[in-house]
């Protein structure tokens, strides 16, 4: 399949290759050269800035679904880390200027200068439509030098030797990433100024977003991130009241080691939390199953259903795996008959009844899949730091 472009004078052409041979035409944005990822779709119509730094996103190439995109530019106060993490960028419309007084920069400079390759001009309403029907899959973008002789004239042979390329690379399914994201070393951000006796908190940074310690920082703690590979002997010697697994990138499943440091903290009775990533670490801790979703949840405009109290909160996803637990009633932990007693499901996505959350009912500990911190959706689910912050200040 072949989609028609849509012209942006003096650019020059790129392509947008699925592995299921579907080839999309645009034009050069960014940096031009050869990316690889696994590509997806995300919903939000604001916040670029923050998806594009978030680190949960290493290895993917995102589709913005809204058309318009860099209108606001770039400033440096919204980055959710020091770096861009997509492999590449696809959008349909991109600002010719930015027009916001906050903006420091256009957003295709910091493309071009951080080496993301992007594709612009794409009619990413039928990319979307595609990967909502076939399922998120590998895909690459190719521009400039990267292109082989005779592109333009998308024949049988390019298309090929295009798809090869893109089959050629592993998938996301038993990919290991959060070490690939992680902090080089710990660093601590203090609590609130006004804040007398604030509570230690000790998160692992599996790609942790900036604006995670922010929110618990703002309610009283004292927040030591600590790269993924600490062992528990150093989280203890740090005396925390609370430990925090973040948000990141790759398949739960490979993430042996850090599932032993969480059995860890459970064994210890340290009040938990763990949100995306960390959520899933937490489900096959307790015993649970995880399973790769068809395309995935991204964008910040996700209902999800607080089954204790009914509420409907909208919601930032992230994520493209899920935790198989059963719905509607507690249930014992099936890691080791039950070490780690009852456990219910607590929020489920109103969509398609994904597990959003899980809540331990012995064991002072819980999770959710969704992103309470999310600078550029909703605040719905921001409750849940106070709710850790009081959780931790009861089990001291």
């Amino acid at each position: 399949m072949s989609e028609g472009q849509i012209p942006q004078e003096g650019r020059g052409l790129a392509l947008l290759v699925l592995e299921d041979g579907s080839v999309f035409r645009g034009r050069q944005w960014g940096a031009a050269g050869r990316t690889l990822g696994e590509i997806v779709f995300s919903t939000g119509m604001t916040g670029y800035q923050e998806t594009l730094t978030d680190p949960s996103y290493h290895r993917q190439i995102v589709v913005m679904t809204a058309p318009h995109i860099g209108n606001t530019g770039v400033n440096d106060e919204d980055p959710e880390s020091a770096r861009i993490w997509v492999s590449g960028f696809v959008v349909r419309d991109p600002a010719r200027r930015a027009s916001n007084w906050r903006a420091r920069r256009e957003l295709e400079d910091d493309l071009r200068d951080q080496g993301v390759v992007g594709i612009s001009g794409v009619d990413t309403r039928a990319v979307t439509r595609h990967i909502r029907s076939h399922g998120a899959m590998r895909a690459g973008i190719f521009s400039g030098d990267a292109l082989p002789a005779g592109a333009e004239h998308l024949t049988s042979q390019v298309r090929d030797t295009l798809v090869a390329v893109v089959a050629a690379q592993p998938g996301m399914a038993g990919a290991a990433l959060a070490a690939e994201v992680s902090t080089d070393r710990a660093y601590v951000v203090a609590p609130a100024e006004d804040v007398t006796d604030p509570v230690r908190v000790v998160a692992v940074d599996l790609g942790i977003k900036a604006r995670t310690p922010e929110q618990l920082a703002a309610r009283g703690a004292e927040v030591h991130v600590v790269p993924a590979d600490a062992t528990f002997a150093e989280i203890r010697a740090l005396g925390p009241d609370g430990v925090f697994f973040s948000n990141g990138p790759g398949d739960p499943a490979t993430a042996e080691e850090e599932i032993d440091l969480l059995r860890a903290v459970l064994d210890s009775g340290i009040p938990f939390f763990g949100i995306c990533f960390g959520h899933q670490l937490f489900g096959r801790a307790l015993g649970f199953g995880t399973y790769k979703l068809e395309f995935g949840h991204r964008g910040v405009n996700q209902p999800v259903r607080d089954l204790r109290t009914g509420r409907v909160e909208i919601t930032a996803h992230n994520h493209g795996f899920a935790v198989d637990a059963p719905v509607g009633r507690p249930v014992e932990a099936p890691f080791e008959e039950g070490r780690y007693g009852r456990v219910e499901v607590s929020h489920v996505d109103l969509n398609d009844g994904v597990v959003e959350g899980l809540r331990a009912l012995d064991i002072p500990a819980f999770s959710v899949q969704y992103h309470p911190e999310a600078a550029a959706g909703p605040h719905d689910g921001e409750h849940l730091f106070d709710r850790f912050v009081e959780m931790m200040k009861e089990n001291r």
